[in-house]
């Protein structure tokens, strides 16, 4: 086996453990609401998602030291499968997201991705243009602040 060979393999396995969400798949994410808790399609709000964020504060100024831990998390969970232009890799690019949506709905899907997967007709569709699901990545309610933060950023 080539040297490159050898280094090309556990960099792939990385690669392919980083995008499975890692951790036992038995085990439920603290932030994910419950299957019984969501709601019907026809209860689904298109604007708010599905979540335990109802209304988030977001200030007119960009939080600098919020938008850096957010690139944090954004490199070590996200950058993986997404880019920060509007190019699609595994998913689709960061760029404009603040834009089409509130800071409620990207919070909410970023923590309840499943649940919003399934019952948000523009993610179904972007899925079947993916082709891959998004795995929840178990990110704590500051590690989403942040990276909503980064994304407004990025929007800027």
């Amino acid at each position: 086996m080539t040297m490159k060979k050898a280094l090309l393999i556990p960099i792939v396995i990385y690669l392919l453990t980083a995008c499975a969400g890692g951790g036992d798949s038995s085990s439920e994410s603290s932030n994910a609401t419950s299957q019984q808790d969501l709601p019907s399609i026809d209860q689904y709000d298109p604007n708010r998602g599905v979540g335990k964020f109802t209304e988030v504060e977001i200030p007119d100024a960009i939080d600098p030291e919020l938008a850096l831990a957010g690139e944090a998390v954004f490199k070590m969970k996200c950058a993986s499968c997404h880019r920060l232009t509007d190019e699609r890799l595994v998913g689709p690019g960061f760029k404009g997201v603040t834009k089409k949506h509130d800071a409620v709905w990207i919070m909410n899907f970023l923590t309840n991705t499943e649940e919003m997967i399934d019952l948000d007709p523009e993610l179904q569709a972007q899925l079947e243009i993916c082709l891959v699901r998004m795995p929840n990545q178990n990110l704590t309610d500051e590690d989403t602040r942040a990276i909503y933060e980064f994304m407004r950023q990025n929007d800027e």
